[in-house]
């Protein structure tokens, strides 16, 4: 317990001085956009929150995958915590978007605009993973289920950021791509930090969930042995992470 307590401080400590570091380069070192101003700095919490987002759903199919292929549950219950962690960055990142479209282009949705359609499609996709988790009841079906629709949604993540790029409608700002965009190097510096800290963020609240989770299952197991199965039955049998 001593590790994982140092290793959560180690994770929170270094957590809290690249969003510091983060945000003094994108307040205090980035320059103003041309076109944009002052509003453009929500560039550098939209995008890589998004893109933590994204990725944390395609890793909880990963996570899937290798509960079928071992049985082991923690990676159980590792993908129930990266999507559910997920989600509320996909919120976030929808929310500064929806902010930063409004100041661009005067609305805040354009439903004629694919990237932001696909990554509304994605959110509500998952947002029905713990209703579908939930609702069964067996201990067994239920991961398994969970495990499949994680795996085939998060396998669509990808797929859909494909068929977007591909897409011949370029409304939404492309200042960023896998060359770099047309960022100047401040711009990039700031935007780079950003990302690795939002990506440690995610990783620092997963972690806290997983240990949460973790203590709650052995002070179970603890109660079970001491009590017996009988004083369980009051919290449920559910293999969902509670």
């Amino acid at each position: 317990m001593t590790t994982h307590v140092r290793h959560l401080r180690g994770l929170t400590i270094a957590t809290a001085v690249m969003l510091t570091v983060s945000l003094a380069l994108v307040f205090f070192y980035a320059p103003l956009d041309a076109e944009q101003g002052f509003i453009q700095k929500i560039f550098y919490i939209h995008v890589p929150l998004a893109i933590v987002s994204l990725v944390g759903f395609t890793l909880g199919g990963a996570f899937a995958v290798a509960y079928l292929r071992t049985g082991n549950r923690v990676w159980d219950m590792r993908s129930y915590c990266v999507i559910h962690m997920s989600l509320i960055f996909s919120v976030g990142g929808l929310l500064a978007g929806s902010i930063w479209a409004k100041a661009s282009w005067g609305h805040w949705w354009v439903w004629s605009e694919p990237t932001l359609v696909s990554y509304l499609i994605v959110i509500l996709l998952f947002c029905t993973y713990q209703p579908l988790r939930f609702s069964i009841e067996d201990p067994e079906r239920q991961s398994r289920y969970a495990a499949v629709f994680a795996i085939v949604c998060g396998a669509f993540v990808p797929i859909n950021f494909i068929v977007v790029r591909l897409s011949t409608q370029f409304l939404h700002p492309r200042v960023l791509n896998l060359e770099g965009g047309n960022l100047p190097n401040s711009m990039k510096l700031a935007f780079y930090t950003s990302l690795l800290a939002i990506a440690l963020l995610f990783a620092t609240l997963m972690r806290y969930e997983m240990a949460a989770k973790e203590t709650r299952i052995e002070t179970r197991r603890l109660r079970r042995r001491l009590l017996g199965d009988d004083a369980l039955r009051p919290l449920g049998r559910s293999a969902a992470p509670q």
